[in-house]
């Protein structure tokens, strides 16, 4: 059997399992528990083999809680992060889930007891939380204990029964996938709710190489909007991993989903230390203002969301949003989200931001603040993508690129909307469509009906119109008809026609002549 098809019998049976055990939990609610399990198992995995070094013969599962010293679990906690004792780890506590009574609490315990290992450590914030989201008392597993202890064993066991392989060789790679895995199927099967925090990895892709183009490396990156940091991780997969010297940067004011994030980070192989996830309103309480400028920047912010804007009077002072001399409208807070970009932006890096098309053509104050980016040469490149590629929304966005060393005054547009394979719920962009987009990005040469570099003044004149569809002119897929030719064909049907009409009179006549003898 390939990879490819160990991944894919591998994210068959974690989807059977979420299904299969969910029952008549709402399928979207249910994610926690089929998340924070392997989640679960993975920490457990992680931390088994940290403490065994490699050395097999030791068997840390096998030991016993009291032979763990102080000095281990202090040295452990400052490298990984946490602790566990053998006995909470995941593997011990399977065997006996099915005939544990107190399972429910007893996992609850345990998860309190992993956060709270790192209380007045470096690692306590990253820790804290965690597994706020996996409620193991929740009504929502059953009405009764033995409800929910059932519901939780066929959880453990299902998890436990995937096949990942030897932790070592291949194992962090298949937990991050399966775990990507089953947040991108939830959130195609939740609609909107579900898409909102998840960006597809083929348009990750697109938007890390756009946001790294031609850098060896970058300090670090940041997104301001960071769903379940599935932009941030393309980062890491496209990349060698020291390309990104100092770590992955984000805010996410949902607290479900900010504990998707972080769990996506340490199932990635990214330590405590080399992650720093916030949870609050970028717009309203942004962080990480002392770790600025970022040299690579990704995001896919909400689409047009409401914001306090102009009721704050205090935000047209603020260093992010006064260069412009306007705020974003209260009702549209996309280019809030931009500028918040721009100004954490470094003088060599790149923004790359997924946005609404409207914001690109509308008046007034999204209108001044075009021109502000414009004026100020921020703007290197606007693509416009195909529809739905996207969970929960059919629309065609654009992708932003904001730099600021441009060796230019031109403003590049890429029209590719015409790139896309079509799946049976959503479209995708291939490798083939992504090199296609990048190699017009890196050369900036036109290309009819595709791409096309446009000079400050033109912009200018187009009262700084920065739709894709204003500049370049889609292909016309008509059929090309010759009116010779079928003018010619005309003539010649109808004198066929005329034949033809002659001939059946002839017919008539003499059947007539027939009938009259």
């Amino acid at each position: 059997m390939t990879s490819a098809q160990q991944r894919a019998e591998l994210q068959r049976r974690i989807w059977q399992i979420a299904n299969d055990v969910r029952g008549s939990v709402d399928g979207w609610d249910f994610k926690q528990y089929v998340l924070g399990t392997l989640f679960y198992r993975f920490i457990s995995e992680n931390f088994a083999s940290y403490i065994e070094g490699g050395d097999e013969s030791v068997n840390y599962a096998n030991l016993s809680d009291n032979v763990i010293t102080a000095e281990i679990k202090v040295d452990a906690i400052k490298t990984k992060g946490y602790f566990i004792y053998p006995s909470q780890l995941f593997d011990n506590i399977v065997q006996n889930a099915h005939t544990n009574e107190s399972l429910n609490t007893d996992l609850a315990n345990i998860f309190t007891a992993i956060e709270n290992s790192a209380n007045g450590y470096p690692s306590e914030k990253d820790i804290k939380g965690l597994f706020a989201d996996f409620d193991t008392t929740s009504n929502r597993l059953g009405n009764t204990v033995t409800d929910k202890n059932r519901r939780l064993t066929a959880v453990l066991k299902g998890v436990a029964e995937l096949d990942f392989g030897h932790f070592e060789e291949n194992q962090i790679d298949l937990f991050g996938d399966a775990y990507e895995f089953l947040i991108s199927n939830y959130a195609a099967n939740a609609g909107k709710s579900g898409g909102e925090f998840f960006t597809p990895q083929h348009v990750s892709k697109l938007i890390a190489q756009l946001a790294m183009h031609k850098q060896t490396s970058v300090n670090k990156i940041y997104d301001p909007a960071c769903g379940s940091g599935s932009l941030l991780l393309q980062a890491k997969k496209h990349f060698d991993a020291h390309i990104i010297e100092e770590g992955f940067f984000g805010q996410e004011i949902n607290h479900t989903t900010y504990n998707l994030a972080r769990m996506n980070m340490f199932l990635h192989n990214i330590n405590y230390d080399k992650f720093n996830i916030q949870l609050g309103d970028t717009l309203i309480d942004p962080q990480f203002i002392n770790d600025k400028p970022f040299d690579a920047i990704v995001s896919n912010p909400p689409y047009s969301v409401k914001w306090i804007g102009s009721d704050d009077p205090t935000l047209i002072n603020d260093e992010r949003f006064a260069p412009a001399g306007v705020l974003a409208p209260k009702s549209k807070a996309d280019f809030a989200f931009v500028l918040q970009a721009l100004n954490y932006l470094s003088s060599k890096g790149r923004a790359a931001i997924v946005c609404f098309p409207g914001i690109f053509y509308r008046s007034g104050a999204e209108q001044k603040i075009r021109k502000y980016l414009v004026d100020n040469n921020y703007v290197e490149t606007v693509i416009s993508l195909a529809p739905n590629l996207f969970f929960g929304t059919s629309i065609a966005v654009n992708i932003l690129v904001l730099s600021k060393h441009k060796p230019d005054t031109t403003t590049q547009f890429i029209d590719a909307t015409e790139l896309f394979k079509k799946e049976t719920n959503t479209n995708t962009l291939t490798d083939a469509h992504i090199d296609t987009i990048m190699q017009a990005f890196d050369n900036k040469n036109d290309i009819v009906h595709f791409a096309k570099s446009v000079n400050y003044d033109a912009v200018v004149a187009n009262d700084y119109n920065l739709s894709v569809s204003s500049y370049i002119e889609a292909k016309d897929t008509r059929e090309i008809i010759n009116i010779a030719e079928l003018n010619a064909e005309l003539k010649t049907t109808a004198e066929r026609i005329n034949q033809l009409r002659l001939e059946i009179d002839v017919i008539v006549a003499e059947i007539e002549g027939e009938e009259l003898e």
